[in-house]
């Protein structure tokens, strides 16, 4: 192209300086865009499938996906405003864009684990995922990484962009947000070849953009999201900041990091001890160990324990591991029901344990022996544990037995957590409302501690304590009863 026909040739889309620019630099396999809501992360995805196939014209094969179907509406029409212009064509047989030149990007929704096996077999160079943060599994997205290879060496990429919130928030934000809160770090997580053991580095980066990053958003729509009063503050923090510790629809809005997490101390031999378990194996199961205090004590800082609080002194979270160690969040690591007794019996020694109560599905008998069965055999007797999620008929409800001694009395919380507990401590804070029965939680969320804790509050129900006042006396007219006794001569 001559230099006059460059000057003249008509921009279709340029990216936003900072991050949307990084964003088209970035050399990692891995990048997850964004946290702000009208940061441009869409217009991101959409220009970087644009510049990949400038590229490689011939071989950039890319797959959008959203959770919902009618969530891509909106992203389609975004991208016809760019590709378009391009060249590229609309084939809504097939939901993709083609070029002339053989590029082209299919565009579908996952609404579950089955619908990602249909790209089983694929051979993409691009997989971009839309709003990371709605899909409550991280290993239905894991499976698509399966899909990025070519045959040509064109370089295969994962993005995806994401907000804080969802089902999907802490297996998000364990992966991308935590190692680097600020962003821009890159992470390396390294594995052997079991072919040839060589070792294989992979690395991954989360690109943060905020509103003040979109110089298209206008001063109105800030305003709008700060003074329409269309979500709480914790929201619109999370919209414009994109920060991943304000949770809007936090089920649990009486949690406090600082007033129910504890340094860990040496429990008096005489507090009763019991255990509560949620039982998993293709999702984390959850086994938590109680005290209860018989006496008001006094921690070395200063706080006070009441007495009847119950404290939470150990756990064991049955999550499966990655290649890095960590934890997969929201995976279970399929250990058999007879492993986990014996190990959970093997972390009991010396202790006087009164009760265990479990999840009441393991008492289903399906053939062969109960999952309950297996831990009693192997030294965990089990109770059924009270499962009522939400109240019935004016009945206590098991949210609303933890609500209640999150609260306590008089600022003195009846729930205490070791900090050791770092499964129970990183989930509860973030569990949110279910969308269709709001007095329900998310259960497409992480919820297997707090489950377990359900279990254990609902075995040592308590109902708070009315506040200490003096009993007023009854009056009758302007005379006290005890006064009208005695003019009475009783």
């Amino acid at each position: 192209m001559s230099a006059a026909a460059r000057s003249s040739a008509q921009v279709i889309w340029r990216p936003h300086p900072g991050p949307q620019t990084r964003l088209l630099a970035c050399p990692t396999f891995e990048a997850l865009f964004g946290g702000a809501r009208g940061g441009g992360k869409t217009g991101g995805m959409i220009g970087d499938f644009g510049a990949h196939v400038g590229r490689h014209p011939q071989h950039a094969i890319g797959l959008m996906l959203r959770r919902e179907r009618t969530q891509l509406r909106e992203t389609i029409e975004e991208a016809a405003r760019i590709y378009e212009p391009l060249g590229a064509k609309w084939r809504d047989k097939d939901s993709m864009y083609e070029w002339a030149s053989g590029a082209r990007i299919h565009y579908g929704y996952a609404d579950n684990d089955r619908d990602v096996e249909v790209y089983q077999g694929w051979n993409l160079t691009r997989v971009y995922i839309e709003e990371l943060g709605n899909f409550p599994r991280w290993a239905p997205i894991a499976k698509l990484f399966a899909t990025l290879r070519s045959a040509h060496g064109v370089p295969c990429r994962f993005r995806a962009t994401a907000n804080p919130g969802g089902s999907g928030h802490q297996h998000v934000k364990l992966r991308y947000i935590a190692p680097a809160p600020l962003g821009y770090k890159i992470l390396k997580e390294s594995i052997r070849n079991p072919l040839n053991d060589q070792q294989i580095i992979r690395e991954r980066v989360y690109i943060p953009s905020k509103v003040s990053d979109n110089p298209s958003l206008s001063d109105e729509y800030v305003a709008n999201l700060v003074l329409s009063g269309a979500g709480s503050p914790a929201l619109v923090r999370a919209w414009l900041e994109g920060d991943w510790d304000a949770i809007e629809g936090a089920f649990f809005d009486g949690w406090s990091t600082a007033k129910h997490v504890v340094t860990p101390f040496e429990i008096p031999p005489h507090w009763t001890r019991f255990r509560a378990i949620d039982w998993g194996t293709a999702r984390p199961f959850s086994i938590g160990w109680y005290a209860v205090a018989s006496d008001d004590t006094r921690l070395a800082g200063g706080q006070v324990i009441p007495r009847g609080a119950l404290i939470r002194y150990r756990e064991w979270y049955g999550a499966r591991l990655g290649a890095d160690g960590t934890p997969m969040p929201n995976e279970g690591c399929r250990l058999l029901a007879n492993e986990v007794a014996q190990r959970t019996a093997s972390m009991s020694q010396g202790e006087t344990i009164e009760y265990t109560v479990i999840d009441p599905a393991t008492f289903a008998n399906t053939g062969g022996q109960t999952i309950a069965e297996a831990f009693a055999v192997n030294g965990v007797p089990c109770l059924r544990a009270d499962n009522t999620r939400v109240a019935q008929a004016g009945a206590m409800s098991g949210w609303n037995n933890v609500r209640q001694r999150l609260a306590g009395h008089d600022d003195r919380p009846m729930l205490y957590v070791f900090d050791t507990c770092a499964h129970l401590i990183r989930t509860l804070p973030a569990m949110q409302h279910d969308r269709d029965r709001a007095e329900d939680i998310d259960t497409d969320s992480e919820d297997h501690a707090v489950d377990e804790l359900r279990y254990a509050c609902a075995s040592r129900p308590w109902l708070g304590q009315p506040p200490k006042t003096e009993a007023p006396l009854r009056h009758v007219g302007n005379e006290t009863l005890e006064n009208l006794f005695r003019m009475s001569g009783r």
